[in-house]
């Protein structure tokens, strides 16, 4: 992801992504009726992409994706149960 700045394309961050966009959402957030539930909200979607982007990368190795995320095998399999994610046969 890039920013022009001027002539220059500077590299932006996941965090200055995440913030604009999430400024955006908030502005329309006054008028949704799942506004208070902002943070379950937010926080359930980034990690389900967050697990379903490195079991993708690792072409579905729970051992290999739980590494690259940080966190214990038996882990990834809970939350994989949890958010409901199944390797599809679409996605290979």
């Amino acid at each position: 992801m890039e920013e022009t700045k001027g002539s220059q394309s500077v590299p932006v961050s996941f965090e200055t992504a995440l913030r604009t966009d999430l400024k955006k959402f908030m502005k329309k957030m006054h008028t949704m009726e799942n506004g208070s539930r902002l943070y379950s909200m937010v926080i359930d979607i980034v990690e389900k992409t967050l697990f379903e982007t490195a079991l993708e990368e690792t072409d579905w190795n729970q051992s290999e994706a739980a590494h690259i995320l940080g966190v214990n095998r038996n882990t990834l399999r809970r939350k994989m149960t949890e958010l409901s994610i199944k390797k599809d046969k679409k996605r290979r």
